[in-house]
């Protein structure tokens, strides 16, 4: 499943990779990872929810989460201000919809607003990846989110908002940017979608 071809194709791209077990040692790495005065804005993601991850980081006791605070702003009177939130957190926190043998990354997004921050508005950002979602390339990772991703979050949308999910954005990145850093937890375990 995971094998050392897609832990070299992924660094040979400028992402830091690290193998880990499962959901409660991703959930203890990322504690480690991030500093406690860190802005952090977690992605809405089914393997940060399940692994504990997101309950850590939105409950205020450990860093300054950007969800939390953006939750509690009107978004008309201040939709400047949960944009520059949003966009450029210390670190970003998700996962991915798909992982290419060959190192790339595919995140899909409805409202995009957790796009600017793995594209490299965050200082650095960290994915949680489970094993299942490794495929051998683009196309499979593009079908993989339509047909399976996309509507198990339908029907998680729909149950939590009462209204669908689509993919209106769409982030592949092959490398970190410049001016951030990427940490690829790739888990030997399947969790989230």
């Amino acid at each position: 499943m995971l094998q050392r071809p897609l832990e070299t194709a992924l660094a040979a791209r400028g992402f830091t990779v690290e193998l880990l077990d499962g959901a409660a040692a991703a959930r203890a790495r990322v504690r480690e990872l991030i500093r406690p005065d860190a802005t952090v804005l977690t992605a809405a993601s089914e393997t940060l929810r399940l692994s504990g991850i997101d309950e850590d980081l939105n409950d205020g006791s450990r860093c300054r989460s950007v969800r939390s605070r953006v939750t509690a702003m009107d978004r008309t009177t201040e939709a400047d201000g949960i944009r520059h939130l949003l966009a450029a957190p210390d670190v970003a926190v998700g996962s991915v919809a798909a992982l290419t043998e060959t190192g790339s990354l595919v995140i899909a997004s409805a409202s995009g607003s957790q796009l600017p921050g793995n594209a490299g508005g965050a200082g650095e950002a960290i994915w949680v990846v489970g094993a299942q979602k490794v495929v051998p390339d683009l196309p499979t990772a593009l079908r993989r989110l339509e047909e399976h991703v996309l509507p198990l979050e339908d029907t998680r949308s729909r149950a939590a908002y009462g209204q669908p999910s689509a993919v209106n954005q769409l982030l592949v990145l092959n490398a970190p940017t410049l001016f951030s850093r990427g940490t690829v937890l790739l888990l030997r375990e399947a969790i989230g979608y």
